[in-house]
C-alpha cells in the first residue's frame, strides 16, 4: 500500500474557518507490488485544507487492503470490472447513488477510465457526479501505441515504436530496431530484451496478461525521471513535481523516490500540457540522457501510486482535480520542496472474517 516517510499534517481550515463537506469515490485500492493510487489519493484528500472529505472506495477484488482501511475509507461498495461495460457500471453507480450522495469520482487505473470518459457527462447529468478526467481525444492520443505520432504532432521527443500482432514479426525488428529494445504491454508492463528469444519470452508473458498489441520501443540509455501533473484543460500546467525513482521493484515500480529540482525537465512538462491542452492528472515517464535531452517514454492518463509525494512536497494535486470537478477557484502550484523523499513499506492488517464476507456476498463494508 501507498505509504511514505512523509507525516501527515493537520488540514488547515480555510478564512471562514469551516472546511466544505463533500463526499468523493475513489478507485485503486489495491496494494500488490505494483499498487494501485487510491490510497494515496485519499490521504491527499484527508489533508485538503478547504474540503471535509467522506471517502468512499470502489474496489474490484475482496482483498484490496484500501476496502478493510476503515481510517482511510468509510464505506467500500464493489463495482463491475472494465470488461463488463458502461451499463452495468452505471447501474452499479446509480445503486450507490442511491444510498450514497457522490460528488466527485476519482478514477485512478487506466483500464477503467476509457468507461467513465464515455459515461461522464451521463454521471454529471443524472446523478449529479463530477469528474476531471481527459477527453477521449487526449485519452486515445496518447496510447503507447500512438507515441510516434503523438510526438511528431505535439514537438516532442520520443523513442521509436511499433506494434507488433505475432511473435512472427520479432525476426523482421532488427531492420528498424537496434538491441536492447523494450517490449511493453499495452496497458502495464515493460521488459527490456537483448535477442530475438527475450523478445518472444515478454512478448507471451506480456500478452496473456494484457492482450495484444504488444509494443516494441528502442531502448535509450540514461536516467529514467518522472512527473506527476496535472493541467486545467486549457493548456495551463496547475502542478507539477519531477521525481527520480531511488529504490525499484522487479516490476520496475518505484519503491523509494525524491523530487528533482530539474528546471528543464518541469519546461518539459509544460510544453506538453500546453500543447495538448491536458484535462486531469497524469503521470510523465521520461528517459534523461547523458547529453540533458530529454525522450518521453509514457504518458499516463491518472496520477500515479506516488501521488502522495507532491503533497508532502507542498502541492496537493489530488485537492486541486476535486476543486477542477467542482469547478471551484484553483491556482496554479509554482513551487515545491526539493529534496522530499517518499519509501514506500508494506506491513499486515488483522481483519475479521466477518469484514471479508461481508464485501464478498453483500458487495459493500
Amino acid at each position: 500500500m501507498e505509504l511514505t516517510t512523509l507525516i501527515a499534517q493537520p488540514p488547515v481550515k480555510n478564512k471562514k474557518g469551516k472546511r466544505r463537506k463533500i463526499t468523493v469515490a475513489v478507485t485503486g485500492l489495491n496494494a500488490i507490488d505494483s499498487p494501485g493510487p487510491g490510497v494515496a489519493v485519499i490521504r491527499a484528500l484527508r489533508e485538503s485544507a478547504d474540503y471535509e472529505v467522506r471517502i468512499i472506495g470502489l474496489s474490484y477484488e475482496t482483498l484490496e487492503p484500501g476496502i478493510y482501511m476503515h481510517n482511510i475509507v468509510d464505506k467500500t461498495y464493489q463495482i463491475p470490472f472494465p470488461s463488463a461495460g458502461i451499463d452495468n457500471i452505471y447501474e452499479r453507480l446509480e445503486y450507490i447513488t442511491s444510498v450514497e450522495k457522490i460528488d466527485v469520482l476519482f478514477p485512478n487505473f487506466d483500464a477503467e477510465l476509457y468507461n467513465f470518459i464515455k459515461m461522464a457527462d451521463k454521471l454529471k447529468k443524472e446523478l449529479n457526479i463530477h469528474t476531471f478526467l481527459p477527453t477521449m481525444d487526449q485519452f486515445e492520443a496518447r496510447h503507447k501505441s500512438n507515441l510516434n505520432e503523438y510526438g511528431i504532432k505535439n514537438g516532442i521527443s520520443v523513442p521509436m515504436s511499433k506494434m507488433i500482432f505475432s511473435t512472427a514479426e520479432i525476426p523482421s525488428l532488427n531492420k528498424e530496431f537496434t538491441y536492447p529494445m523494450v517490449v511493453k504491454g499495452k496497458f502495464y508492463e515493460a521488459a527490456i530484451a537483448y535477442n530475438p528469444d527475450q523478445v518472444a519470452t515478454h512478448f507471451n508473458k506480456i500478452s496473456a496478461k494484457w492482450g495484444l498489441p504488444i509494443i516494441i520501443q528502442q531502448f535509450v540509455h540514461g536516467a529514467e525521471v518522472n512527473v506527476c501533473a496535472i493541467g486545467d484543460g486549457e493548456g495551463n500546467t496547475i502542478g507539477a513535481v519531477p521525481m527520480r525513482k531511488q529504490y525499484i521493484t522487479d516490476k520496475g515500480k518505484a519503491w523509494a523516490g525524491i523530487a528533482l529540482d530539474d528546471e528543464k525537465l518541469l519546461e518539459e512538462t509544460k510544453k506538453l500540457l500546453a500543447a495538448t491542452k491536458w484535462r486531469g492528472g497524469l503521470e510523465l515517464e521520461y528517459i534523461k540522457t547523458s547529453d540533458d535531452e530529454y525522450y518521453l517514454l509514457e504518458i499516463n492518463p491518472r496520477f500515479p501510486a506516488w501521488v502522495y509525494l507532491t503533497v508532502g512536497c507542498g502541492q496537493n494535486q489530488p485537492e486541486a482535480y476535486v476543486k477542477l470537478a467542482l469547478g471551484d477557484a484553483v491556482k496554479p502550484m509554482t513551487k515545491y520542496d526539493v529534496g522530499k523523499m517518499f519509501i514506500r513499506y508494506s506491513w499486515d492488517m488483522i481483519v475479521g472474517l466477518d469484514e471479508f464476507e461481508k464485501i464478498s456476498t453483500l458487495g459493500e463494508l
